[in-house]
């Protein structure tokens, strides 16, 4: 094995200006200082005289056993050794990417081998900066500018270019490269100026294998996309970030149109297909796979039965992760077991398709197995778990109605037919309610492990808030009609009083012991006037002036009145609607509904606040906005709104607000007929 030179070993730079003298060049100087320093002696031995050779030899012999003394301990040594800024040196001299150093002026004030052996410089004169090299090349000079901008600012920079030849074409290999270039600038203590590095490096090889690299990634793209079967990824969210070409060529999407997160897995799951996906949970840390059936909805709507292999992650800490899925689609397979497929395909659709949650249960009362709207009926209480662990129905059952459930589930395993349904409520929801129907199964399997019965789930919560409002609404009716009649016989009754009371009066002077009595009962007569009025209002049989009013005009004529009910601690505002349309209403009674309106509002804003009245017009399509008013029929509306800034009303009083007679205020400061008697006049005015 041939030996290895130092030459070799550490390559010299091409190019180094350095501005300390090197070794050679202190020993030229040292024997030039001897030989001045003898023929000085030489001709001046006369003059100096022998006291001053002694003398100065003495010196000399001091400064000679100084120097062996500090040799001797190591203070000062014969070969020199190597310093950090040596070892720098040298590492940079060997490092494999070529590097070049210019002063502001461009010139090259250091250039290392590998630069010369990417360049073909044989010597310095040769040696060309990077700019002045590559400059002109079409190739790289737009990088290499970019980079000497970013210098001239005095920021690093990194770029990347290719070359249709090498640097070097005398080399031997030929073909395009690639190579990557950095530059920083940095300060020298001997240069006042900071200096500019340029470093560039071959990067074809790394280049090749990211191609390399790129190349498997894509065959292995190929395999997924023409595989026989669906697949799509998905993040925690539910948003789709991939799927394949068989599974977008199934469902109709354009994989060209197609951009990660912009389609979710709600979207291309038909039915309550989702409430079986999301019903699948997962222990923190772990990965569960599971089998499920169901229906994908294609771009054309069409519904595409399909096998889900699915497979879900939790973090340790418990969120969902990504889910991964393989799609098998049902409807190709054997021809010899289409029959067999169709049907299963079709009682698949049935089943989980029907707006009916549905529930198989054992003789005990455990589920043995479900369909998607029972889950998404009951993803509160129940989830895939669950049912897997055979979790008992009652379970979704009120625990006073379980009893009842018991029963019916015992004449279903005698295989009666007569089972009726059974009302409950959600555990914990007693704001939803449920109806149960259970139906007996003629053909229970052998073993005694399949359904005892089949049990069927109907949400009626609304049915039960339409029973409630019919009530309600038949309440109110009946207590208007008898407030109606009772009104009018008191108002008979009350004209006399005040008629009396008049006549009294014409007879009575105010300085008449009896005056004041006559007046507090023709005050209180009028008061229960007003009262009957109210009742009148609220029983809708008062009798209106109606006539067409501009409701800018009312509102601006109230405005000093509503003010001074307010109070001083409320301010009150009134924002006119534009081209409000005309209504068809009595005057005072319109004024009526206003005045109530804004002194429940200053009574629920003891502290001071806000008032807003505002005005506006609504049509058809407004009236959406109200659609939970089940009273409101579509048409064309004037809409006075008053807004307050108070405490509100809470839940459980809201729906007893319209009620007569009902009121949260103290004893004797309401009589709970403000808001019924707003109601009556709306109402019997037609809106």
């Amino acid at each position: 094995m041939a030996r290895q030179t130092e030459s070799e070993f550490y390559p010299a730079p091409i190019v180094e200006y350095n501005t300390r003298p090197g070794a050679i060049t202190r020993l030229v100087i040292f024997a030039l200082v001897l030989v001045c320093a003898g023929v000085a002696f030489a001709l001046f031995k006369e003059r100096l005289g022998d006291p001053f050779l002694l003398g100065l030899l003495g010196v000399l012999a001091m400064i000679g056993v100084g120097y062996l003394f500090a040799t001797a301990i190591g203070f000062v040594q014969i070969a020199p050794r190597a310093t950090g800024g040596e070892l720098a040196k040298r590492f940079i001299d060997t490092m494999l990417h070529g590097l070049v150093i210019t002063d502001p002026k461009g010139r090259v004030i250091y250039a290392n081998r590998t630069w010369a052996d990417m360049t073909g410089a044989k010597s310095a004169v040769e040696t060309k900066t990077v700019e002045s090299f590559l400059g002109a090349n079409e190739e790289a000079s737009s990088t290499i500018l970019r980079l000497s901008t970013a210098l001239k600012d005095g920021q690093s920079a990194e770029g990347e270019f290719r070359l249709s030849e090498g640097l070097n074409t005398a080399d031997g290999e030929g073909g395009p490269r690639w190579y990557r270039v950095r530059t920083r600038m940095f300060s020298l203590p001997d240069y006042r100026q900071p200096l500019n590095a340029w470093q560039i490096a071959d990067i074809s090889g790394e280049r090749a294998e990211q191609e390399r690299f790129f190349q498997d990634l894509q065959k292995a793209i190929d395999h997924l996309d023409h595989a026989p079967a669906g697949f799509l990824a998905a993040s925690p969210a539910g948003q789709i970030t991939y799927l394949n070409a068989t599974l977008a060529e199934w469902l109709g999407i354009d994989l060209a149109q197609f951009r990660p997160e912009t389609l979710t897995l709600s979207e291309i799951v038909a039915g309550d297909g989702m409430a079986l996906v999301n019903s699948i949970k997962v222990e923190p840390g772990t990965t569960r796979n599971v089998v499920i059936d169901l229906d994908l909805a294609t771009t054309s709507g069409e519904a595409l039965p399909v096998r889900f292999m699915h497979r879900v992650t939790a973090s340790r800490e418990g969120e969902p992760g990504a889910t991964r899925t393989i799609v098998l689609n049902r409807t190709q397979g054997e021809e010899s077991s289409s029959d067999v497929r169709a049907s299963e395909i079709r009682f698949t659709r049935f089943f989980n398709s029907t707006p009916m949650a549905i529930a198989g249960v054992d003789g005990d009362g455990r589920i043995l197995r479900t369909n998607a709207p029972f889950l998404s009926l009951f993803s509160s209480v129940v989830d895939r778990d669950a049912v897997d662990n055979k979790v008992r129905l009652d379970t979704v059952i009120h625990e006073r109605d379980r009893p009842a459930f018991a029963a019916a589930l015992e004449k279903a395993k005698e295989r009666q037919a007569d089972i009726a349904p059974i009302d409950t409520e959600l555990p914990g929801q007693s704001e939803r309610h449920m109806r149960f129907y259970v139906n007996a199964i003629a053909d229970e399997g052998r073993d005694g492990a399949e359904e005892a019965a089949i049990v069927y789930a109907v949400e009626t919560t609304e049915q039960k808030a339409l029973e409630n409002q019919m009530a309600q609404s038949q309440k109110m009716q009946a207590v208007g009609q008898l407030a109606g009649g009772i009104a009018h016989d008191f108002n008979n009754v009350l004209t006399a009083i005040i008629m009396a009371s008049d006549l009294l009066l014409t007879n009575h002077r105010p300085s008449d012991p009896s005056f004041p009595d006559i007046m507090n009962i023709k005050q209180n007569a009028n008061r229960a006037a007003s009262l009957v009025r109210q009742l009148l209002a609220f029983s809708r049989r008062q009798t209106l002036r109606p006539e067409v009013l501009n409701l800018t005009d009312v509102l601006a004529d109230l405005r000093m009145l509503l003010t001074r009910l307010a109070g001083n601690n409320i301010k009150v505002e009134i924002e006119h609607g534009r081209d409000l349309w005309p209504v068809r209403a009595d005057l005072g009674q319109l004024e009526q509904v206003v005045v109530n309106l804004v002194v429940n509002a200053r009574d629920a804003m003891p502290e001071g606040g806000h008032l807003t009245i505002r005005t506006s017009n609504i049509d058809d399509a407004g009236c959406a906005k109200f659609s939970h008013h089940r009273e409101l029929v579509p048409g064309d509306y004037a809409l006075i709104e008053v807004e307050d800034s108070g405490t509100g009303i809470s839940p459980d009083v809201v729906k007893k607000i319209f009620e007569p007679f009902f009121t949260t205020k103290d004893v004797g400061k309401g009589t709970g007929l403000g808001l019924s008697m707003v109601y009556g006049i709306i109402k019997q005015t037609g809106g």
